[in-house]
């Protein structure tokens, strides 16, 4: 009882009385929403607002192991797509599930904690759009200053010491992970510090996590900035509107709702929206930024006409490769909650089974149109889930996969132990959107990522399947006696099993997504007709309000969104510093 008191005592408190005017504003309390409220109270005589809708963080969001059963609780927004025609086609209305985090550290609290940047060509190519500043090499000083990595391989050259983001190794490796990792290097692929100098070969994770737990932006960046007296939190306060003077076209506040009453604060500087891909792209719309014939057509008036919404980009999967196996070293339910000693291990540090981040150990990353290439950019990863849709009773859904189907393919093999491979598209060539649904700020967008309609994606998750069943046939996986599971799909019958086109249709029919949704108020200059903020991240044609999140990617990179966002916070951090001429610390 008293660790939980002392626990809850480190994060900021929710604010009673607020000021009617801060300096800055920031909206939303997530992967970088944490960072930018951190470092912008840094400086004393800044005034600093963090508004966030949900709630404050519980115990339950430190035990890795249950990522999975974090979605669906009113710590997730609940998204979900339109019903699609070219993927998800086997889920639940033909709609992908899309959980974001509604509480203090955002889907960094929910997340499954992995830690990968991307690989440096992606940053490389973002300054060749046009953005400059976002070259690889000056990015890379934001990952290390946010880091304190412990880590038992890596170049320490590519990682910090002294951040506030802890990032570890997994403390429990699965029989399963550990034939894995053997197995890439059997095929003749690296193991690699996968966050180093090259990104084309794999290991275990690196993850965000102290000591076995979870470790989100709330713990990193908002726990040691708790009693800063400059900063306000705000939390159960849905932001409904960014007031903008129609004159000057400058942002000077927000309108915000708590226990259904409507206030408005003011801020003398910068509003600055860290909503998300979703959140961001649907306050600026309701604001009017955004598509003119969309908002006129929703009776909002246009304050800027920009692509806001436009750019949606994902990292999809394959979801359905399911391998049987013939050893009892899944990582199922009923086994976790057979073992007297499991929470207990978990609580004194020494990790266990419930360390294990959602389920995920290790990956692997390819560059499937330069497979001899030691430096790859890489377009495939190979994410494994050490457990399945058979692992718990109501495991699929959680994914929203539909019980005919679970119960046609995979319950019959529920008795034996089993595990999944994810191959992913990681530089995806189809991109979605993003559209109010009405004015009411309260009713979800709508979404639709648009997956799989461009081909050339499911070419990578062919790609990827084939590198698994070469995997599979290592002497490491054939000790476990590792088996793709053949029972057809019943939407995939009139293909032939393994085929190509039997894999492609197996994609768009159990399509899964690791939530890494971005790009939606895109990065580009003055002049690019498909950005909406400008390089230091300022919405073009609206004085004093920026967009700082993923949703300013103008390309997803080629790995886990999380550590991305963060280094975006970080240097979005630093820019306005720079902006409105404060000092600048623990810079690297």
């Amino acid at each position: 009882m008293m660790e939980s008191i002392e626990w809850e005592s480190k994060e900021p408190k929710d604010q009673k009385n607020l000021l009617r005017e801060y300096d800055f504003i920031v909206v939303g309390a997530g992967s970088a929403g944490a960072v930018l409220a951190n470092r912008l109270s840094e400086v004393p005589e800044w005034k600093v607002l963090l508004i966030e809708a949900g709630q404050r963080a519980t115990h339950l969001m430190d035990i890795p192991i249950t990522a999975v059963y974090l979605q669906g609780l009113d710590i997730d927004w609940k998204y979900s797509s339109i019903p699609m025609n070219n993927s998800c086609l086997s889920f639940d209305d033909r709609r992908c599930k899309i959980p974001r985090g509604k509480v203090m550290g955002g889907s960094s609290a929910i997340n499954f904690m992995i830690y990968t940047r991307g690989n440096r060509r992606d940053y490389d190519n973002w300054a060749a759009m046009g953005n400059e500043g976002w070259n690889y090499d000056q990015v890379l000083k934001y990952f290390i200053k946010s880091e304190r990595a412990n880590l038992s391989q890596s170049e320490e050259m590519f990682h910090g010491k002294d951040g506030p983001l802890y990032v570890s190794d997994i403390k429990f490796k699965s029989n399963i992970a550990k034939a894995f990792v053997k197995s890439l290097s059997q095929i003749g692929h690296p193991i690699i510090d996968v966050n180093g100098e090259k990104q084309t070969g794999g290991n275990y994770l690196q993850v965000t996590m102290k000591n076995g737990r979870r470790w989100s932006t709330n713990s990193a960046f908002l726990f040691p900035a708790s009693k800063r007296k400059n900063l306000h939190v705000k939390k159960y306060s849905t932001v409904t509107r960014i007031l903008i003077d129609e004159v000057t076209k400058t942002a000077v506040g927000v309108e915000f709702v708590n226990e259904r009453k409507k206030y408005r604060v003011y801020a003398r500087k910068e509003v600055i929206v860290s909503g998300g891909a979703i959140n961001s792209p649907q306050l600026l719309m309701l604001s009017g930024i955004g598509p003119e014939a969309h908002l006129k057509e929703k009776g909002i008036p246009v304050l800027s006409n920009l692509p806001v919404g436009e750019n949606l980009m994902d990292h999809i999967s394959l979801g359905g490769l399911f391998i049987l196996i013939n050893d009892t070293v899944s990582l199922k339910t009923d086994r976790l909650l057979q073992d007297p000693y499991i929470m207990q291990n978990f609580y004194m540090g020494n990790g266990g089974l419930c360390s294990v981040a959602g389920g995920t150990e290790a990956l692997g990353f390819f560059d499937t149109k330069n497979p001899n290439k030691s430096d790859g950019h890489t377009d495939l990863e190979l994410l494994l889930f050490s457990s399945s849709y058979t692992s718990d009773v109501s495991a699929h859904k959680y994914f929203g996969l539909r019980t005919d189907i679970f119960n046609k393919v995979y319950n019959p093999v529920a008795d034996k132990d089993s595990f999944m491979v994810f191959p992913m598209v990681m530089r995806p060539k189809s991109k979605g959107r993003i559209w109010l649904r009405d004015t009411n700020p309260f009713h979800h967008p709508f979404i639709d990522p648009n997956h799989f309609s461009n081909k050339a994606d499911l070419d990578v998750i062919v790609a990827g399947v084939r590198i698994v069943q070469r995997m599979l046939k290592t002497d490491a996986m054939r000790k476990l006696d590792a088996q793709i599971l053949t029972t057809p799909l019943p939407g995939c019958t009139k293909y032939v099993f393994d085929s190509n086109a039997y894999w492609k249709c197996a994609a768009r029919q159990i399509s899964f997504s690791i939530y890494h949704l971005s790009g939606t108020c895109k990065m580009g200059p003055v002049g690019d007709p498909t950005a909406v903020v400008d390089p230091r991240l300022r919405v073009h044609g609206v004085k004093r309000l920026r967009v700082i999140d993923a949703s300013i990617m103008p390309e997803i990179p080629a790995g886990h969104t999380n550590a991305p966002t963060i280094m975006i916070g970080e240097k979005g951090a630093d820019m306005i510093k720079e902006d409105w001429g404060a000092t600048i610390v623990n810079n690297v």
